[in-house]
């Protein structure tokens, strides 16, 4: 808990935000928060036309965002109190999606009332957050992104996002955990999430498979009235091997940026 980790988490969100965008197709960029709403003024270092209308996004400097950030995000969030890992969790989420909504999120999964404000009970629960806080909220982070209309236009960038927020975030806690073997405990996180990717793309395949193949029966045709049936089975069946697909990749995902953080250990 300490405000010398500002820099650092500042520092890992801005290598997630590029330069300027105009993308007409972001709600952000415009500064009526909606498609067409107001004027299109884009968003730069993470600086959003719809959280700051009145801003010059396009004349923005680095050195104009970091006390934005600071002020806007970081304070909000209560971040010079929150435990490191944690800390990076909920402010990079508040940069992408408002530091209530962050601060909500982050209240659930620490047991306090999701109020969107930081306070002393809020505090007092945030103190004992750990690495099943920061996956509970990078989780809620990520099913929120997947409910927005504009989840098909970015989910791979903010899927990818989500998951190195997070494994920066479980390293960064580990890093403040004496006696811990960083690298070690990183391999392992690594290990846990490409087993778990590898047994759901398993599971997916077999019950593809199987709806394919009418259920893998080998009974001769049913009467007409149940084909109906059967048909709504096998698709049900597919459906369900799709949302396996999908787990495994965000699980190959995770792996991938607990791989990054692992190897960046001692650089």
């Amino acid at each position: 808990m300490t405000s010398a980790n500002f820099p650092e988490c500042l520092s890992i969100t801005l290598a997630s935000e590029g330069g300027l965008s105009t993308d007409r197709n972001d709600p952000g960029n415009w500064t009526g928060g909606k498609i067409g709403k107001g004027i299109l003024k884009g968003t730069k270092y993470g600086i959003s036309a719809a959280a700051f209308p009145a801003l010059d996004i396009r004349n923005l400097t680095l050195d104009d965002a970091k006390p934005i950030y600071k002020a806007r995000y970081w304070d909000m969030i209560g971040g010079d109190a929150l435990p490191s890992g944690f800390d990076l969790a909920t402010f990079d989420y508040a940069v992408n999606s408002g530091p209530a909504r962050a601060q909500r999120d982050a209240q659930t999964v620490i047991g306090a009332a999701a109020d969107g404000t930081f306070g002393p009970i809020t505090r007092l629960q945030a103190a004992g957050a750990g690495i099943g806080e920061i996956k509970a909220l990078c989780a809620r982070r990520l099913s929120f992104m997947q409910s927005l209309a504009i989840w098909k236009s970015y989910r791979k960038g903010w899927s990818a996002r989500v998951a190195k927020i997070e494994a920066e975030a479980v390293a960064m806690f580990l890093r403040s955990q004496p006696g811990v073997d960083v690298k070690a405990a990183l391999a392992d996180e690594a290990n846990e999430a490409e087993k778990a990717a590898a047994t759901l793309r398993k599971a997916g395949a077999a019950i593809a498979v199987s709806a394919s193949s009418g259920a893998g029966t080998g009974a001769a045709l049913p009467a007409e009235p149940n084909l109906v049936v059967l048909g709504g089975l096998m698709l049900v069946g597919l459906i369900v091997a799709g949302v396996l697909v999908v787990k495994a990749m965000r699980e190959k995902e995770r792996a991938d940026a607990y791989r990054a953080a692992e190897t960046a250990i001692g650089r």
